[in-house]
């Protein structure tokens, strides 16, 4: 509020500290980033960063939260690529959808850094490359090799939690194992951690599921 304040009137918080207010990221160090819709005046502040965008004053660019005026959720994500590293780019644009926020944003087929983790993981691992962000009967999964009929699921502890999340992931399970799925699920410590581990349990699920299975003889 005091940096917003101190960029005088219309001015906004902004860019990675805007998505600190809306919870699309966690704190993040360094200055405060503030726009102001003004295009003269002091230019710098300690402990601000200000941007100038006369089309703040555009209708929904701008809105309150906590009290404190700040750039709208979409006006937020599309800010962030001029000031932080890509990976936390996709991190708070899986968030806002997550949190429901309605974004209309041009998205990519990976949706996340631990996603484009897992796919770099595949190639150093020399894993076939599946699927990405398909759909399975009603589920939207995040890995699948269609013709082993593999699934992989990748979390981060953040953004998966509640009793909703736990019973729908749990549904979600149970439903492609009836579809003939096998269903395998890491977290980013685990990928980090234990790389070999994983690396051979899902290099011998997809080559068994590369084999003719046999044909049981009905009765």
């Amino acid at each position: 509020m005091a940096a917003v304040r101190a960029c005088g009137d219309g001015a906004v918080l902004s860019h990675g500290s805007a998505a600190v207010l809306w919870g699309f990221l966690k704190p993040l160090e360094g200055p405060v980033h503030v726009t102001s819709p003004s295009t003269s005046g002091k230019l710098q502040r300690a402990g601000i960063v200000l941007h100038r965008s006369p089309s703040l004053v555009e209708k929904g660019e701008t809105t309150v939260r906590e009290r404190i005026p700040v750039t709208a959720p979409r006006r937020t994500i599309e800010d962030l690529p001029r000031v932080l590293p890509s990976y936390l780019v996709r991190r708070a644009k899986r968030q806002a959808e997550f949190l429901k926020y309605e974004l209309h944003l041009p998205s990519d087929r990976s949706r996340s850094d631990l996603e484009e983790d897992f796919l770099s993981f595949c190639r150093r691992h020399h894993l076939p490359l599946p699927d990405v962000n398909v759909k399975v009967g009603p589920w939207e999964v995040d890995f699948r090799w269609s013709v082993q009929r593999v699934v992989v699921e990748t979390d981060f502890f953040d953004y998966h939690r509640g009793s909703q999340a736990f019973e729908d992931d749990h549904q979600r399970e149970l439903d492609l194992r009836l579809r003939g799925y096998t269903v395998r699920r890491y977290t980013g410590a685990q990928l980090t951690g234990y790389p070999a581990e994983i690396a051979g349990e899902l290099g011998e699920v997809l080559r068994a599921r590369s084999r003719p299975q046999p044909v049981v003889p009905r009765r």
